[in-house]
């Protein structure tokens, strides 16, 4: 009889740790950081917390080469095989949501409502993504270099005028002390271009595509602004001032060694610059009539639309959203906190640290790229265009080209949605 009894309650013990084992339901999620160490670390520690943190949800995660995450997503989604949460670049969004990729995020907002702009995804009015980090640009110099040129050192609130860039780069390029007065970085390719030299477009005034309602491209970026920009554009290679093809060691080195005066990058490479000169100054973008710009929004988190459990997955994600993985990211991959209270727990981004400029820039100046699902297709063409520009081509002719490729798939699909 006892031995009857201590196999019943050994019986009973399994079936309930069984049940305990299996009663978590299991999250997938798809990352794009295959190959980064760091990356891993960090995303891996947020999902055995979250796992820790709860019995309901138990979040497996797949990482790919950001190389090819994107490819990997559109053939999952065609196969019907998405994950339950997945990593989306901020401008990509709007078209994965579109094309049926991804469902609205249902999170408090309240949790968000601190944090940068670009970070936050929203298409036709909702929350799609959420992003724990975002990127910025400014205009990279010396004080040095502005003391023996003669030139002010511009702020937020007094950014350079466009005379007063032009001038910049016309007494750099008198000094003769450089190979090039600017490097704008034309060894890089793809997304670059829309992200880095389309906020010189908007701040002239025009755009992409229009705005007011995403249907045309017509008299943006082929209007008076959009001439404006491109001939200022096309004269920054003509008059000799940056190089429209450049080579991948002066972009990755160029400035540190001295052979620019000024040089448009990212936070990412900051630190990098600061250790090549003490006297490094990270300025606002130049302010050419409408404000100055710079764009916004990287890579952030979102449910996809064929998740069964989405309430799972965005607790997940609520869960991310805590300013020490916020500030964490931020230590281990350089880029900007979301939020300012997580920017105080990163010694390069609080208050008085030597990057906290670029929290500001992102704040103030950064305008997420345009938010239509036809922006996958915009930003090659434009990307196309201002390369064709730059190495010569007639600038009206070359935006009008644009303009008709751009509208001509606006109306292929329908107007996508607008």
């Amino acid at each position: 009889m006892k031995r009857r009894s201590l196999l019943l309650g050994a019986t009973l013990a399994s079936m309930l740790l069984s049940t305990s084992a299996f009663a978590a339901t299991t999250l997938s999620m798809w990352y794009h950081g295959a190959g980064s160490d760091v990356e891993g670390k960090l995303i891996n520690q947020v999902i055995d917390d979250f796992n820790a943190s709860q019995s309901d949800w138990k979040v497996e995660l797949q990482s790919f080469p950001q190389a090819v995450y994107n490819d990997s997503v559109t053939a999952a989604a065609l196969a019907g095989n998405l994950p339950d949460i997945l990593d989306v670049d901020g401008p990509n969004m709007p078209n994965w949501a579109w094309a049926g990729y991804m469902q609205p995020l249902k999170i408090d907002e309240s949790k968000i409502a601190n944090f940068l702009p670009g970070t936050k995804g929203v298409w036709n009015g909702q929350l799609y993504s959420i992003g724990l980090w975002d990127a910025a640009i400014s205009l990279v110099t010396r004080k040095s270099y502005l003391d023996e040129l003669g030139l002010r050192v511009p702020t937020l609130d007094q950014p350079w005028t466009a005379a007063e860039f032009a001038d910049a780069l016309a007494k750099a390029k008198a000094s003769g002390k450089f190979k090039y007065a600017l490097d704008l970085g034309t060894a890089w390719t793809g997304e670059w271009y829309p992200y880095a030299f389309s906020p010189f477009l908007q701040s002239f005034g025009g755009d992409i595509v229009d705005r007011s309602t995403y249907k045309t491209a017509e008299g943006a970026l082929n209007g008076e602004a959009g001439i404006a920009w491109g001939k200022w554009w096309q004269s920054l290679f003509t008059d000799g001032y940056a190089q429209a093809t450049q080579d991948p060691a002066d972009r990755d080195n160029g400035f540190n060694t001295g052979a620019y005066a000024f040089s448009w990058n990212g936070n990412w490479a900051a630190l990098g610059t600061l250790k090549a000169f003490e006297d490094t100054l990270f300025l606002p973008a130049p302010d050419f009539g409408n404000g100055p710009k710079i764009g916004a929004a990287s890579w952030q988190f979102g449910v996809s639309a064929k998740s069964a459990h989405p309430e799972g997955a965005a607790a997940f994600i609520e869960f991310a959203l805590q300013d020490k993985y916020l500030a964490a990211f931020s230590n281990g991959i350089g880029l900007i906190p979301a939020t300012p209270s997580a920017a105080d727990l990163v010694d390069n981004y609080k208050p008085g640290g030597p990057l906290h400029v670029f929290f500001d820039y992102s704040n103030k100046t950064g305008l997420v790229r345009p938010v239509t699902p036809g922006y996958v297709v915009q930003a090659k063409v434009f990307e196309k265009a201002a390369a064709d520009i730059a190495q010569g081509a007639d600038v009206e002719e070359t935006l009008d080209a644009a303009v008709d490729e751009i509208n001509a798939d606006i109306e292929k699909n329908s107007g996508y949605g607008h």
